[in-house]
């Protein structure tokens, strides 16, 4: 059986400009796929761990989910909180404006287990490992994603999407793209031209 390798190196990096952000659901979608490839490497990364220690290839490892956690997907977080649930709680469907509420408090909890996780993360880079709180942390922190992912992927990005107008959505890539430090500002509208 051929080994899976623990790095993978996530990008915390937003897409080009232009590339994604007049498709912001796309953007949202492609983050989940990276959130899931940082998931993944984070069960490899405790798998080699118990077989091989804390190594050159597992700091490597926890050094790309710690990038990752800490930049992209706080970033992620907000895009969600400022126009994805904001659209579906005033849209008038009490299920989805529910279904919103929970997500939110799941950012949070998903927040709050990223702090007991980071440091044990950090730890293993500066080569101290303690195997059974990272592992016991790192599946926390996995588990609690599952379900949030599948929400959001199966229900909340396409009732959003559908919600919000070409014009609606321009507008929010302008603004994701500029909490990633990027000016979009000169790119026109849809059907502005």
């Amino acid at each position: 059986m051929k080994a899976t390798p623990v790095t993978g190196r996530p990008s915390p990096e937003p897409l080009q400009a232009g590339s994604g952000y007049a498709e912001p659901f796309e953007l949202l979608s492609a983050c989940h796929e990276r959130v899931q490839r940082s998931l993944d490497m984070l069960e490899r990364l405790n798998a080699h761990c118990a077989s091989h220690g804390a190594d050159a290839r597992a700091a490597s490892a926890a050094a790309d989910v710690l990038r990752y956690f800490d930049i992209a997907a706080p970033l992620h977080h907000q895009d969600e909180e400022l126009h994805v649930f904001p659209a579906l709680e005033a849209g008038g469907d009490a299920a989805l404006a529910d279904l919103c509420v929970r997500l939110r408090a799941e950012h949070r909890q998903i927040e709050q287990r990223w702090q007991t996780l980071r440091p044990l993360l950090q730890d293993l880079i500066d080569g101290r490992l303690d195997l059974r709180p990272l592992a016991d942390a790192s599946q926390t922190f996995i588990d609690i994603h599952r379900l949030h992912l599948l929400d959001e992927n199966d229900q909340v990005f396409p009732a959003a999407e559908s919600t919000l107008g070409p014009a609606q959505q321009h507008d929010m890539g302008l603004e994701m793209a500029g909490r990633r430090g990027l000016d979009l500002s000169g790119s026109a509208a849809p059907g502005s031209r």
